[in-house]
């Protein structure tokens, strides 16, 4: 090769690289620092047999304005397939009413001053083993499994006059939980990753609750440089809880979902 074609040849090989897609995930270490603007929607269920005959209760519910909770996640990928996943998700809500004036009912009245509160803490926490059954230069494909930990808390408290109410439960356990993912890198400076997990409550150890909970997300990740990086996207969480016992049984189908926002830390 002559001197004059040996630093367009140096130069052009220079470009090639810098084209070359990167990897769909080749950091060996990741964490998502971010936030989550929640909004909430559910109903509330009830049914009991009296006197031989079925009633059935249903109420939608909300909690009201958006609230912000922080949304932690992770990933260790200990060779070219296989990866360690984990995230942390928690809510915690309170809504409140107050009579303004006297409300009379026949002979009886609530004074101005009742009130009535209620309060809502979900948490969520997962490890999940992610292998890979695609796995390209853009593109990868896994199915995961793992453990969750769930944890629903409600309070109700309520006051009229000289009289008052309160009232709480909460229920905590783990179980096995399984999922898919999708990331796609169509640059060395973009990632887009999609989610998706079920959890059985009959698979684990939820005392007398049954039924399930669902989570699916999506985002989009811009990379400044190799070990920093910023995401946008969405995430959505449905759960589908009943309590049974002698005087019937209770129900909760609350949905959590919204936008999310943070930073990526890679090395």
């Amino acid at each position: 090769m002559t001197a004059k074609l040996l630093p367009l040849s140096l130069a052009l090989a220079a470009c090639a690289a810098y084209a070359l897609p990167a990897h769909a995930e080749d950091d060996r270490f990741t964490v998502r620092l971010g936030a989550m603007s929640v909004d909430t929607s559910g109903e509330l269920s009830a049914g009991t047999n009296f006197q031989g005959q079925p009633y059935r209760f249903s109420q939608d519910f909300d909690f009201g304005s958006k609230e912000t909770v922080p949304r932690i996640e992770g990933l260790f990928r200990f060779s070219e397939r296989n990866r360690l996943l984990f995230n942390y998700w928690g809510y915690d809500k309170s809504k409140r009413a107050t009579l303004s004036e006297n409300v009379s009912f026949d002979d009886t009245t609530i004074p101005a001053g009742s009130f009535a509160k209620a309060k809502a803490k979900f948490e969520l926490a997962s490890v999940m083993y992610d292998y890979s059954v695609i796995e390209t230069d853009t593109v990868s494909w896994g199915l995961q499994i793992g453990v969750e930990y769930a944890k629903l808390e409600g309070k109700l408290d309520a006051a009229a006059g000289t009289a008052s109410y309160h009232t709480s439960s909460s229920e905590d356990g783990y179980a096995p939980v399984v999922g898919t993912r999708v990331t796609l890198s169509p640059s060395e400076h973009w990632r887009f990753v999609v989610q998706g997990q079920y959890l059985d409550a009959g698979w684990g150890d939820f005392g007398d609750y049954k039924g399930d909970i669902s989570r699916a997300n999506a985002l989009a990740e811009y990379r400044f440089t190799e070990g920093f990086g910023v995401f946008v996207g969405y995430d959505w969480f449905k759960i589908d809880a009943r309590r049974g016992g002698n005087d019937g049984v209770v129900g909760l189908d609350q949905r959590f979902k919204g936008p999310m926002a943070g930073v990526t830390f890679s090395f």
